[in-house]
This record gives structure tokens, C-alpha cells and sequence, in this order.
């Protein structure tokens, strides 16, 4: 039975990343950087010798985070910044101070996200969901490109979801304001919204020397399911059940994350989605060239960014 339950976690744990690259004398920025995967893509990267920027909500919380990556891995160049995805100015912000302190970028993770929360609105008048998920993730990224490319090669590394196979981007109500608020649809839609992110992005910045890509981390166990637990209490007790053999640990979860981070020659691949350290097909509606020009125009107008 032993040896059965071994290989059933064998087999849960997915793709591992092998590639031993050291990153001394690289910047890394991760959003949402405090917990769950997040954390574990720091402590990663920090234990290659990256100076690892973490972009965090919880200051307090992000250093108790920060501090235990420093002990564990020796790597004492692990910093905390205060970024909000939800809201505009909160990004700006960040991105002003970062452009004036850091010297490079080699490395932005987006990582931060939020899962089927109530229907919220952030101070800029955006469903939560979409706010966290893409809109703040777009700005960041178009605000930080200009350090991007000037540290190339470097990389974007978008964290989407499985999920993003059920979203529809319903463009002419992207925030629930004419139709029932659905928070599993809002996901849906905020993941889908990854992808064509991530696709896009690769396509305006091909020959730039800056790769996109796009991932599934798995299915984990970390607080971004709380929020589904509330929706469904019969899932929080199955989550503290023998049903949590089948979610990966955040150690494990990180895995894709890392690999599109810091695996060499994966740049002809820019663009595209991968789910366990090996590149997948996205679903139809990652692929729809079209659908992501159209979702780049139009978050560009939502924040308030002249679109190129």
C-alpha cells in the first residue's frame, strides 16, 4: 500500500525542474511573493543567487516570508516591496520605484492572484478577479518592459491555470455589471485572460531579446483556495481528508514556474503555455490570435496606457 500511495504522489507531483543555472548577479521579481507557490519560487530563485524583489500586499507578513528565505538558502539579498494589484496607482507606484532603484530585470514573475471571490470591486471601478489577475499584471509588465529590454535576454513568466479552458472573455461585460456575477466564470475568464496575455505579449516583443510564457501550475494546496472553501463548505472538508494526496505541494507547484524561469534555450518557445516543466496545448480560446490583440487594446484603455 505503501509503495502504491508513493508512486500515486510520484505521479501528482508533475514535472520537476533539473536545470541546476545559477542566477548571481540577476533580478527576479515575483508578485504575490509571501505565500503559496510565490514563496516557493522565491526561496528557488534565491537559493541560485538571484536577487529576488518580493512584491507583496502583507508587509508584515511578506518580511516574516522574506527573512525565512534568507536563512534557509544563505542568500541575504532578498527584499520586500509593497504592490496592491488591485489598484492602478498602488502598481504605479511600484513600478516608478523600482525603475528608479533597480539596476535590472531580469526575471518578472506574475504570480499573485486571487480565486473565486465574492463580487468585489477595486478603488478603479474593476471586478476583482480581473483587476488582480490581469489588469494589474498588464500594467506592471508594460510599465517594467523598458527595464526588461534593456537586461535582455530576460523573461516574463505569467502563472494561469487549467482553468483558463472554460473562459470565455466577454468583452462587452468583462466585470459582471449586465449578467449574474459568477465567480468561477469570473476565473475562468481572468485565466483565459493569462494566456492571451502572456501570447501577445510574445508577439510585440519578438526581437526585443524579452521571452513571454504562460503556465498551469497544478492543482495545490494554498490559500487561494479559500475563497472556493467559503462558495462550497463541503470542499473544505474534503480538502483536510485524504483528498489532499491528489493536490500538489507549493514546493511542487512551483516547478513550471521555475523551469520557464531559468531553463536555457527555451526562447523559440516564447508565447507559449506549459503545465508540468514540458510545454502543453492551451485550449482554443488561449490560441485565438485575434481575441488577444483585441484584450490588449482594450486593458490598455482600461488603465489608461496608450496602446503601441
Amino acid at each position: 500500500m505503501s509503495s502504491g500511495v508513493t508512486v500515486l504522489r510520484h505521479w501528482i507531483a508533475g514535472g520537476v525542474c533539473r536545470c541546476s543555472v545559477r542566477l548571481d548577479g540577476k533580478t527576479v521579481l515575483i508578485t504575490g511573493a509571501n505565500t503559496g507557490i510565490g514563496k516557493e519560487t522565491s526561496r528557488n530563485l534565491a537559493h541560485r543567487g538571484a536577487r529576488v524583489v518580493m512584491a507583496c500586499r502583507d508587509l508584515i507578513r511578506a518580511e516574516r516570508a522574506a527573512e525565512e528565505i534568507r536563512q534557509s538558502t544563505g542568500n541575504g539579498n532578498v527584499v520586500i516591496r509593497h504592490l496592491d494589484l488591485a489598484s492602478l496607482y498602488s502598481v504605479r507606484q511600484f513600478a516608478k520605484d523600482f525603475l528608479d532603484s533597480e539596476d535590472r530585470l531580469d526575471i518578472l514573475i506574475n504570480n499573485a492572484g486571487v480565486m473565486m471571490c465574492p463580487k468585489w470591486v477595486t478603488e478603479d471601478g474593476f471586478e476583482t478577479q480581473m483587476a488582480v489577475n490581469h489588469l494589474g499584471h498588464f500594467l506592471l509588465t508594460n510599465l517594467l518592459l523598458p527595464k526588461l529590454k534593456n537586461s535582455a535576454p530576460s523573461r516574463v513568466v505569467t502563472v494561469s491555470s487549467v482553468a483558463h479552458r472554460g473562459g470565455q472573455i466577454k468583452f462587452d461585460d468583462l466585470f459582471f455589471s449586465r449578467r449574474p456575477y459568477s465567480a468561477l466564470a469570473s476565473y475562468r475568464q481572468s485565466k483565459l485572460a493569462n494566456v492571451l496575455f502572456s501570447r501577445e505579449l510574445a508577439r510585440r516583443v519578438k526581437g526585443s531579446g524579452v521571452s513571454s510564457f504562460c503556465l498551469h501550475p497544478g492543482v495545490i494546496r494554498t490559500e487561494l483556495s479559500r475563497h472556493v472553501e467559503g462558495w462550497f463548505p463541503l470542499l473544505g472538508v474534503l480538502l483536510s481528508l485524504p483528498a489532499l494526496l491528489l493536490m500538489k505541494t507549493p514546493s511542487q507547484g512551483c516547478q513550471t514556474t521555475v523551469y520557464c524561469a531559468v531553463t536555457p534555450g527555451l526562447e523559440e518557445q516564447s508565447g507559449c503555455y506549459f503545465s508540468d516543466c514540458a510545454v502543453k496545448e492551451a485550449g482554443p480560446a488561449g490560441q485565438d490570435d485575434a481575441a488577444a490583440r483585441k484584450l490588449w487594446k482594450e486593458s490598455a484603455r482600461l488603465v489608461g496606457l496608450k496602446d503601441t
